[in-house]
Parts: structure tokens; sequence; C-alpha cells
């Protein structure tokens, strides 16, 4: 019955454990017990490792979509906002639009968003699917809190390289592209890399969807075991150690743009 599903009973597991483990207090084998049952049993370690592959994909892929569309919206609301002249129509609406997006974005909760996503509007039926569903849903949302990021980048830079750039020839979209964007993006890199730890961190919601990222896995691993402290644990610890990998990543990357200025 053990084999059939995939547990393997604690006293089975003992009575072929070495003699130091038997001879040691009940609370050392049960935890032994169950970091067994979470990782060695039926190499469970490959769960963690399928899903860390599904929440650094989803990361990545929504980070892109989010500075791409947090870019748009950050010109179309910088230049609303700096038009010397009365904007144009078409600029008004794009701006409206902008506020709306960030409005709606911004105040509902992501995991409300998913499960929108997820079972209204897209409502994936295969794996690939589920993976594009939640890149989309995290990219719309991270791209809100992008626009801003790189709207206050692009209000740092100083009026004169909009002017400098027109006076040599260059209309607004070339000189927005080549001086503005490069300069801007120089100055919010760190912020976008907070973003990205975010970002990930925010990943742990796509489970809501059924995406079997790291954090589904280890829940996948709880109603197999009905053992919930090590998987649980576990999975902290496996954010904790990427975060403080990136931040650390992060402080080396800000003091060489420091050093670069200098």
């Amino acid at each position: 019955m053990g084999e059939t599903l995939n547990i393997i009973s604690f006293t089975e597991w003992l009575s072929g454990a070495p003699g130091w483990l038997q001879s040691c207090p009940d609370w050392i084998q049960n935890f032994i017990f169950q970091c067994y049952q979470t990782f060695i049993y039926a190499d469970r370690w490959k769960f963690f490792l399928s899903g860390l592959e599904i929440t650094f994909i989803v990361t990545i892929g929504a980070l892109l979509l989010g500075v791409i569309i947090g870019l748009l919206l950050a010109v179309i609301r910088t230049s609303h906002d700096l038009s010397v002249q009365k904007p144009n129509v078409i600029l008004r609406i794009l701006n409206a639009f902008a506020n709306l997006y960030l409005t709606v974005i911004r105040g509902t909760p992501m995991m409300v968003q998913l499960l929108i996503m997820g079972f209204v509007i897209m409502v994936p039926k295969t794996d690939t699917g589920t993976v594009v569903c939640g890149i989309i849903t995290l990219g719309i949302n991270s791209g809100a809190y992008v626009a801003e990021i790189a709207r206050s980048g692009i209000m740092s830079i100083d009026r004169g390289q909009m002017e400098a750039g027109r006076s040599l020839g260059f209309n607004y979209v070339q000189t927005m592209w080549n001086f503005i964007i490069p300069q801007a993006f120089k100055n919010i890199l760190p912020a976008l890399c907070n973003e990205m730890i975010t970002l990930l961190k925010d990943t742990s919601l796509v489970s809501v969807i059924a995406l079997r990222d790291v954090t589904k896995q280890a829940q996948n691993i709880v109603s197999i075991t009905y053992q919930a402290y090590v998987p649980y644990i576990s999975l902290a610890v496996i954010y904790l150690i990427i975060v403080i990998i990136l931040t650390k990543l992060l402080g080396i990357l800000e003091r060489r743009l420091r050093n670069s200025d200098h």
C-alpha cells in the first residue's frame, strides 16, 4: 500500500536505518524521516528542481514583458507631462489609457489578476499555456511598477538633453531612444533589479492557476507525505538563498555603476 501511494512508513524506514539513528531521540528521527520523505524517497528533490526551472522562466519572462510595457507607459506619460504645447488628441488618449492601466493594475491584488487571467480570460489547457498565462499576468502587473520606475528615471535626465538631441536633427522618438532612455536606464537599473527580486518572490502566487513552480511542487509533496514542516521550511530557505545571491549581485552592480560615474 505504501508503494502504491509513493510513500514509506516511518516504521519501515526506521527498520532499515543505521543503528546510531535508531538510538537518537524521537524528534531527530522524525526530522530526518521528513527530510528523507521530502527529498530522497522517489527522487523528490527533482520536484524542487523542476519547480525552480518554471519559477526562473516565469520571472525572467515577466520581467522582460514588464520592462517593455513599463518603458512604453513611461514615455507616454512623460511626453504628456513635459509637452510644451497642449498635447494632441492621440497623446491625451494614450495618457488616459496609461493612467487607467496603472490605477487598475496597482489597485488590485496580483492573486486576483492571476485568477481572472487563468480562469476567465485565457483558461490555459496545457502546461505551456499555463506558463504563458503566468508570464503575461506577472508581466502586466510588473509593467505598472516598472512604468513609475522608468518615468522617474526619464524625469531625472536634464531637459537640455532633449533640446540638444532635437537641435542635432533628431525627432522626438529618436532623441528619446538614443539619448534619454540609455541614460535613464542606467539610473534605474538598481531599481529594476529590486523589481526582479520582488517579482521572483511574487511567482509563488502562480500556484493558484496550477502552475507547477517551486511553491506548487512543495505543496504537491505535502499532499503526498502529509508532512508540511520540512517541505515549506525548505521552500522558504530556497527563496531566501536565491534572494541573498541576487542581492549580493545587485550590490556588486551598484558599486560598478558608481565607479563608472567617476
